[in-house]
C-alpha cells in the first residue's frame, strides 16, 4: 500500500477527470485532507486501490424550440442545395448552347473571310474584262484585219467569262 500526498488538480491528472470531479470524488470517499504550505489542499491517496471510471457527460435537454429551428435550417440547407443542383444544370446547358453558338460563328466568320476573298478576286477579273471590252470598243474599225482581230479578242473574253464563272462555283 503506497500513499502519495496529491492535490486535488494531480489526482484528477492521474484518473483523467477534472479537478472538480477529483474534489467530489475525495469528498464522497472522505479521503483525508491536509494543507501544504502554499495553501492547497494535499489528499492522502493510495491510488491502484482508488478505483474511478469517469461517467459519461449527460446530454442537456433540447429546447423543442431550438430543435424545430435546427429541422427549419436544415430543410433550408436542403433546399439550397436543391437549388444549387438545378442552377448547375442550367448553367452547363447554357455553356453547351454559347459554345455551339462560338463553333457556328467561327465558321460563319471563315466563310465571310472566304467569300471577301472571292469578291475580290472577281473584282480584279471584272477590271480586267473591261479594259478588255473598252480595247476591243477603242480599237474596232468597220473592216480590215482590226475586225478580225477583235473578233479573236471578243472570243478570248468570252473564254475568259466562262473560265471565271466555272471558278467561282
Amino acid at each position: 500500500m503506497c500513499v502519495e500526498l496529491l492535490t486535488y488538480a494531480d489526482l484528477g491528472a492521474r484518473l483523467h477527470i477534472s479537478r472538480e470531479a477529483a474534489r467530489s470524488l475525495a469528498r464522497r470517499r472522505r479521503l483525508p485532507r491536509s494543507r501544504s504550505e502554499d495553501g492547497k489542499a494535499l489528499l492522502s491517496v493510495d491510488v491502484p486501490e482508488l478505483r474511478c471510471t469517469p461517467r459519461p457527460r449527460r446530454g442537456r435537454r433540447v429546447d423543442p424550440i431550438d430543435a424545430f429551428l435546427t429541422q427549419i435550417e436544415a430543410v433550408k440547407i436542403e433546399t439550397f442545395k436543391a437549388e444549387v443542383a438545378r442552377l448547375d444544370a442550367v448553367a452547363t446547358a447554357y455553356r453547351a448552347v454559347f459554345e455551339r453558338e462560338r463553333e457556328r460563328a467561327d465558321r460563319l466568320a471563315v466563310e465571310l473571310t472566304q467569300a471577301a476573298a472571292e469578291t475580290t478576286a472577281a473584282n480584279a477579273w471584272a477590271a480586267i474584262l473591261e479594259d478588255e471590252v473598252a480595247v476591243l470598243r477603242n480599237g474596232r474599225h468597220a473592216g480590215g484585219a482590226i475586225a478580225g482581230q477583235a473578233a479573236r479578242r471578243l472570243g478570248h473574253l468570252a473564254a475568259a467569262i466562262v473560265e471565271a464563272d466555272r471558278a467561282t462555283r
